[in-house]
C-alpha cells in the first residue's frame, strides 16, 4: 500500500510577502553573476510562481512593472523584459488551474516551457533591435530556473504553512 500523502490547506498569502519576494528576486537579478548565461531569471521565476498560485493578485500589470524595473536596472532595451514578463504572466494565469494539478516536478516542466517562451520573446526583441545572437547557451538559464522550481515553491509557500492554533471546540 502506498502511504497517503497529507495535504494541508494553506493560509491566505500576505501581499507584503509577494512584494518582498519580488524585491528579493529583483535584487538577485541585479547581482553580477560571473557566467551570465547560467544565472536563472529570478524575477521571471517569482512571477511565474505567483501568477500560478495567486492569479487574482498578480497579473499582467505586475509583469509589465517588473519588466520595466528589470530593464531599467539592467540597462537593456526598455520594454524587452516588460513584454516578455507580460506574456509570461498571461500564459501562467491561463495555465494556472491546469498546472497546479501536477506534482512539483510536473509543474517544473510547465514552468520550463513558460520560461523558455519568455526568454525567446526577450531574444526576439533584442534581435529585432539589431543585437547579435548570443548563442545557444541562453537555453540553460530557463532550464536551471525550472530545476529550482521545487526550492522556490517550498520557500515561497513557507509562510502559508504556519502552524495554526488548535481550537478544541471547532468541529473542523
Amino acid at each position: 500500500m502506498v502511504p497517503e500523502r497529507r495535504q494541508r490547506i494553506l493560509l491566505p498569502v500576505r501581499v507584503s510577502w509577494i512584494v518582498g519576494s519580488f524585491a528579493a528576486a529583483l535584487l538577485l537579478n541585479f547581482v553580477p553573476w560571473q557566467p551570465v548565461g547560467l544565472a536563472p531569471d529570478f524575477v521571471a521565476l517569482a512571477l511565474a510562481f505567483w501568477c500560478l498560485r495567486q492569479p487574482r493578485l498578480v497579473g499582467l500589470g505586475a509583469g509589465w512593472l517588473l519588466g520595466l524595473l528589470t530593464d531599467a536596472g539592467s540597462g537593456v532595451l526598455l520594454g524587452q523584459h516588460a513584454l516578455a514578463y507580460s506574456l509570461l504572466a498571461f500564459s501562467a494565469i491561463t495555465l494556472s488551474r491546469r498546472v497546479l494539478w501536477f506534482s512539483v516536478w510536473g509543474q517544473a516542466l510547465h514552468v520550463a516551457a513558460l520560461l523558455l517562451v519568455a526568454q525567446g520573446v526577450a531574444l526576439a526583441v533584442r534581435l529585432a533591435a539589431g543585437a547579435d545572437f548570443p548563442g545557444w547557451m541562453l537555453i540553460v538559464s530557463p532550464l536551471l530556473g525550472a530545476a529550482l522550481w521545487p526550492v522556490v515553491s517550498f520557500v515561497l509557500l513557507a509562510p502559508q504553512r504556519r502552524p495554526i492554533e488548535v481550537d478544541e471546540t471547532r468541529p473542523i
